[in-house]
């Protein structure tokens, strides 16, 4: 056990005061966090979210007259009767004087916006989008990183009722339009570049690209991130500069277009590493009802924190990490390198900035521990009393990494949940102890656990991650996908009615759990199945190792347990891995997960291709060295380093 909640938890956070309020409300007792978990995904599930409402007191327009019409999925129907407007409560909250937005770049110098600046310039950019002809339910799509103008204009996009979208600079050009070109928005704004470490990098012909690809656009807003804006040229339609914008005259009002809970928010989308990326609806009131919920009882989050999470737009966290304003938090942003200054870049940074909620991916904390970085003996890192973590499991060096080096108070909270629901389905709370190497708790109002192949429960043993109940940011559905088909198709086919996630969890008798990675991706020898998560652990504690990635490529006799091919970055030469390190690697899994799991070929890469948000292509990867296109199996545009899939078909040619 590495952190326990405080001796006064129940009484000094947010979440024991939500408890007293359920027990009022209901007149019974719930002694500990399993208790109201068990009533808030059980038999309360209406009533828990009616708390919700209550206690974060939901402003809106007419009665909610219904919290869940019935426990279907999919076809919930949520908090009928009501309307309410996500950028309302994002502004409702702050303090005018005080920081809602500090943000560091490597384009450009330190910047803060006031409470009273940023609502002024939701205000003027909501008046600017008027005046383009946007509405309710029109798209509004972002080419833009992680600044404060991409949060001005999404907070402006909601408080008309419209439908934001993004991707990042980093996007390549099909990447972009096979995302956008599925929502068919009306305007676009986008940046002449941004720089990543030492390097410029411009983003005109990309923008001139996707504006010739969307012939919905009806105008273009050009930030100047390099100082140099677009040209007129890039496109056939208006292109208009996002500082005159904001400087123009207007006495236009900050008004909020109240909504009915299902009412479009933004459009996320899938990784779109094997395919056309699924363009995910999530709700105002349904994302507003769970980020509520997720940071304000289980973040304890409220006006005291600066939030800081690294991400970048074309992520989940990036809405996440927006949603702070809820609850009156400081976002720290920060668009860049992660590493421009090594591993610690980050961690002056949260120093800096007296973060007091730090999030991050997984592979960055493993990263920290292996170059032996000591955080928290460099940096005055004495505010943070939160870290979050996901992206892919954390393992429990990760876990010993953050308590002895960068906070021994510090609640460790690990999420996993995903773009499909905004959110997470477990994670900490401040009121569950952390055990290492394990998510700490299910999350409240989510009816979440571990099934085995007959669709029966299981705790101790492995089993593949459903929902059981609905929740209020289950997808509205996909965007296009009139009849619903291929939204029941991704989530609910293989145990009907209930939602199949596609992880592999165990859940202890505790209501902890380990996930141990994607199903669908799991290595099936001889009967044994192991997540590819458990192997990474395994193999990655191997001094020299830096990453790796591994696929099973079955046989088509049943008896035969097909090939398990490991990729690791370390030493070695062109795609040959040193003959110790094989034998070190082979050894360790042997004696640590299983002798069936002994990888059959090792190879060598450079780097192990991922998508931007730092998932590895495991089902690509499988796919190439089957003998599949890779331009069609894996969309550059979507991956950190397009040339990373290189090597993998160089492997796949020489198997070959």
């Amino acid at each position: 056990m590495l952190w326990t909640p405080p001796a006064d938890a129940r009484q000094s956070t947010r979440l024991g005061t939500f408890i007293d309020l359920c027990e009022r409300r209901t007149g019974r007792s719930f002694p500990d966090y399993e208790a109201l978990w068990a009533w808030s995904a059980g038999d309360g599930l209406e009533e828990f979210w009616a708390a919700v409402w209550e206690f974060f007191d939901v402003a809106g327009d007419g009665v909610l007259e219904q919290i869940l019409d019935r426990r279907v999925m999919p076809g919930a129907r949520w908090f009928s009767g009501a309307r309410t407007n996500f950028a309302e409560h994002c502004l409702r909250n702050l303090e005018a004087s005080r920081p809602a937005i500090i943000s560091r770049s490597q384009s450009r110098d330190r910047s803060e916006m006031s409470g009273a600046e940023l609502i002024d310039a939701v205000r003027r950019a909501r008046a600017a989008l008027v005046e383009l002809g946007i509405g309710v339910g029109d798209r509004v799509a972002a080419y833009l990183p992680n600044i404060p103008e991409t949060i001005v204009a999404f907070l402006a996009t909601s408080s008309l009722g419209a439908v934001w979208t993004s991707c990042a600079p980093e996007f390549g050009v099909r990447a972009v339009l096979d995302r956008f070109s599925q929502v068919e928005p009306k305007v676009l704004l986008a940046v002449d570049g941004y720089r990543y470490g030492r390097h410029a990098v411009g983003r005109e012909d990309e923008v001139a690209e996707i504006c010739a690809g969307l012939p919905t656009l009806s105008a273009v807003i050009s930030i100047a991130y390099l100082d140099r804006g677009l040209a007129d040229s890039v496109a056939t339609v208006p292109v208009l500069d996002w500082s005159e914008v904001m400087e123009a005259p207007t006495d236009s009002p900050l008004t909020f277009e109240r909504r009915e809970a299902e009412h479009p928010l933004y459009v996320l989308y899938s990784s779109g590493t094997t395919g056309l990326p699924k363009p995910i609806v999530h709700g105002q009131g349904l994302v507003l009802l769970e980020h509520l919920k997720v940071q304000g009882l289980h973040g304890d989050m409220g006006p005291e924190d600066r939030f800081f999470w690294f991400t970048t737009t074309g992520w989940m966290m990036w809405n996440y990490l927006v949603s702070g304003l809820l609850h009156g938090s400081t976002l720290v942003l920060y668009d860049g390198d992660p590493n421009a200054d090594g591993t610690e870049t980050l961690w002056r940074l949260a120093a800096e900035e007296r973060v007091t909620w730090f999030g991050g991916g997984a592979p960055f904390f493993t990263a920290c521990a292996r170059a032996g970085l000591r955080a928290s003996e460099q940096f005055d890192l004495s505010a943070i009393r939160a870290v979050g973590s996901t992206g892919a499991p954390l393992p429990p060096e990760g876990f010993r990494w953050i308590h002895e080096h960068v906070s021994s108070t510090a609640l460790i909270s690990p999420i996993s949940g995903g773009t499909d629901i905004a959110s997470a389905f477990v994670g900490g709370s401040p009121m569950t102890p952390v055990w290492t190497g394990e998510i700490p708790a299910r999350y409240l109002g989510c009816a979440v656990a571990a099934f085995d192949e007959d669709g029966r429960e299981v705790v101790g043993s492995q089993g593949e991650l459903v929902v059981t109940e609905p929740m209020p940011s289950m997808p509205i559905g996909f965007w296009g996908d009139d009849d619903g088909s291929r939204y029941s198709a991704s989530y609910f086919e293989h145990y009907p009615g209930m939602w199949r996630h596609g992880d592999w969890v165990t859940f202890s008798d505790r209501g902890s759990c380990v996930i141990s990675g994607r199903s669908d991706a799991t290595l099936n020898r001889g009967g044994v199945r192991v997540g590819t998560a458990e192997i990474y652990r395994v193999v990655e504690s191997v001094p020299g190792v830096a990453d790796s990635l591994v696929v099973h490529l079955e046989a088509e006799d049943g008896d035969d347990p097909g090939l398990l091919v490991l990729f690791v970055v370390g030493p070695g030469e062109g795609s040959v891995v040193a003959p110790d390190l094989v034998a070190e690697i082979r050894t360790i899994v042997r004696s640590q997960l299983s002798p069936r799991h002994v990888p059959d070929e090792v190879h060598r890469l450079d780097a192990v291709p991922t998508t931007l948000s730092g998932k590895k292509l495991e089902l690509p990867v499988k796919k190439i060295l089957l003998g599949a296109d890779p331009d069609v199996v894996a969309s550059r545009g979507a991956l950190k380093d397009p040339a990373a899939i290189d090597a993998v078909v160089e492997v796949a040619r020489s198997r070959r």
